[in-house]
């Protein structure tokens, strides 16, 4: 099965949702600001043993934001909600960059209907002091210097915005924007939020790759330490989107039966 449909999931939101498989288990995948067919491989992988179902977050992609949908506490509840009302169990929550933020959000408000937490090159957490720059500036960076921290292989950079698909800049264009939105100020963090890492009671996977020149993998090594029970893994030959450039070797360590 591999479906792509317009869903409304209330309080006029209505999502872009992928899905893809059939597997006995259900696993959530909370995107970054990829382009969603970048994902493609990453979730076929899954859908060997997962049902997958990845939404578009309000803004990006396909999905149309609310004007009041301006926060990642927006985005937790939301999803948290949906959740609820499919009646989804046992869920495999997996949040990418970006959505590794979500996920963290969502968890630490409730775990009922999770059974495990893979965060994937996550941003969200303040680790250092107030003046430390953790998170490379992405609002301020050239797209050539974000292609090079984001891939380590060339052959997956998007390269001369004017030799690429229309399509594939629209797209990169309106993620970069709703981006921006949600994590303009603080800057892609919730200052509050390592405080309270404690709550999550599922166990955890941080997966880094080793080229990752967004945020670094001491970072993930570090944030894992945060958890009451995590692990952490570093992606070889893979920068912030591990996902995107080795999809099989993160696939296996998300279907490892023991996190």
């Amino acid at each position: 099965m591999d479906a792509r449909d317009g869903i409304e999931i209330g309080a006029g939101i209505h999502l872009d949702v992928r899905t893809v498989g059939t597997g006995p288990r259900t696993a959530l995948v909370l995107p970054g600001a990829e382009r969603t067919d970048e994902d493609e491989a990453f979730l076929a992988a899954l859908s060997a043993e997962f049902t997958v179902v990845m939404p578009s977050h309000p803004g990006f992609g396909r999905s149309p934001r609310p004007s009041w949908c301006t926060s990642v506490d927006d985005l937790a509840y939301l999803y948290l909600g949906w959740l609820e009302r499919t009646g989804f169990t046992d869920v495999t929550l997996i949040g990418l960059q970006f959505g590794g933020w979500v996920a963290m959000e969502m968890a630490v408000r409730s775990c009922a209907r999770l059974s495990r937490l893979v965060l994937v090159d996550s941003v969200g957490v303040k680790l250092g002091d107030p003046t430390d720059r953790e998170i490379a500036d992405l609002f301020a960076a050239s797209h050539a210097d974000l292609d090079e921290w984001i891939y380590a292989d060339p052959a997956f950079r998007m390269g001369e915005l004017s030799q690429a698909p229309e399509d594939a800049v629209l797209e990169m264009a309106r993620n970069e924007e709703a981006l921006a939105v949600y994590g303009w100020q603080p800057y892609l963090h919730n200052p509050r939020l390592s405080h309270w890492l404690w709550q999550i009671s599922v166990p955890t996977l941080v997966a880094w790759g080793a080229r990752d020149g967004i945020v670094a993998h001491e970072y993930g090594r570090a944030l894992a330490d945060r958890f009451s029970d995590a692990r952490f893994e570093l992606i070889e030959d893979a920068g912030h989107r591990p996902q995107v450039e080795q999809p099989e070797q993160l696939a296996k360590l998300v279907l490892a039966a023991d996190l």
